[in-house]
């Protein structure tokens, strides 16, 4: 059975710390384990980020509304996994998405304020952070400017679309609610179209088609 030493290891911030500094954190941070039902809300968007929230155990979802209220994404994340951490400071210092867990979930979060006092002093911890960041930063960064425009086709539109609004768009569960003319002007192409490459994309089992929604049971399937 995993001791709260390796448990706290699993998370990406503390990883290469040894058991003498965790030991110290876990004598002056106050660490709040708790456990969820299913479809519990953890996070909700547009509300301040005044913690770290790490996933534990379990399974989460995040909902990010787009700014106009035209359509929705849902992605799905497995532990272990830390819920915006770039929320925690800058400019916009709210949560982006909304998270509700996913069947029965634990999770343990730490206060601003114990990580900016405590966990700060630690230059692995710093590191883990930065480089979480940094990677994000850069990904984004890429998924920006590597686009080949010479594609157009009707699906590859889609598949940029879809990619461009995913944390993680080459794994994992995905659902996006949108009507079939919203997408087929974000695109810029016909709703007849838009209609044809999406039946099209259901038959090679790409995804699902729901009314008002699309069904991505992997997103590693987009890349076939």
């Amino acid at each position: 059975m995993d001791t709260m030493f390796d448990t706290l290891l699993q998370l990406p911030l503390f990883q290469g710390l040894g058991q003498e500094d965790l030991t110290h954190i876990l004598g002056k941070v106050k660490f709040h384990f708790a456990k969820h039902k299913d479809h519990t809300l953890l996070a909700q968007s547009l509300t301040p980020c005044r913690q770290l929230l790490f996933l534990l155990k379990g399974e989460v979802t995040a909902t990010t509304v787009s700014s106009d209220g035209l359509y929705n994404v849902t992605e799905y994340f497995q532990a272990p996994y830390l819920i915006e951490p770039q929320s925690l400071f800058g400019m916009d210092t709210h949560y982006v998405a909304t998270y509700h867990s996913c069947g029965e979930a634990h999770t343990v979060t730490i206060d601003k304020s114990f990580a900016m006092n405590e966990l700060f002093k630690y230059d692995i911890f710093c590191l883990n952070y930065l480089n979480i960041l940094s990677n994000r930063a850069q990904v984004l960064n890429r998924r920006v400017w590597n686009h080949n425009y010479h594609s157009i086709s009707s699906e590859e539109r889609i598949l940029r679309f879809i990619r461009l609004h995913l944390e993680r768009p080459s794994a994992g569960r995905k659902e996006i609610k949108i009507r079939m003319e919203d997408l087929a002007q974000i695109v810029n192409d016909t709703r007849t179209g838009i209609s044809k490459t999406l039946n099209n994309m259901q038959l090679q089992g790409k995804i699902e088609l729901r009314r008002g929604e699309i069904i991505i049971p992997d997103a590693a399937l987009l890349y076939i």
